[in-house]
């Protein structure tokens, strides 16, 4: 008779966390080079990106989109402040709100940075409809943990 094994919760291959992290970890690995190029870390580029979008933009709202907490984020936008990149002013009807907006240098980087996300894409071996199935499936799950998130809150 074969001896069956007990699914174990623990073992590191049953979990998704794992494999998750890790292939997170190996894509910004991927970007460093194309990234130092420009002078940004990961954390600065997305944040560029959000100021490329949107050119001004509350605080709260570049943590909530790039799910970054305020203790990440403020280093980050000090950080993209002191290279020129963009300015931080105080809304001036609710001083609580951090108002962030681009700079003319901050749009001239966006023309260096044009090229990194085809320069990482062939990084990868990612067949396109591979790419577009994660990309579905990593947004719902970040949806999924929010709208979890929300309820227990509500709770």
């Amino acid at each position: 008779m074969e001896k069956t094994e007990k699914f174990d919760p623990l073992k590191l291959e049953n979990q998704l966390c794992f494999p998750l992290y890790a292939a997170a970890r190996e894509v910004v690995n991927r970007y460093r080079p194309f990234l130092a190029d420009i002078g940004l870390t990961y954390t600065q580029y997305i944040t560029m990106m959000l100021m490329w979008e949107f050119e001004t933009i509350d605080a709260k709202t570049i943590g909530q989109r790039l799910f970054l907490d305020s203790g990440t984020l403020t280093p980050v936008l000090k950080s993209l402040e002191a290279k020129g990149l963009v300015t931080r002013r105080r809304f001036e009807k609710d001083s609580r709100h951090l108002i962030v907006s681009i700079t003319p240098a901050g749009r001239k980087l966006r023309q260096k940075a044009e090229d990194i996300p085809q320069k990482l894409a062939s990084c990868l071996s990612l067949a396109p409809q591979d790419a577009a199935e994660l990309y579905r499936l990593l947004y719902r799950l970040l949806a999924d943990t929010k709208d979890a998130e929300a309820k227990s809150a509500g709770d």
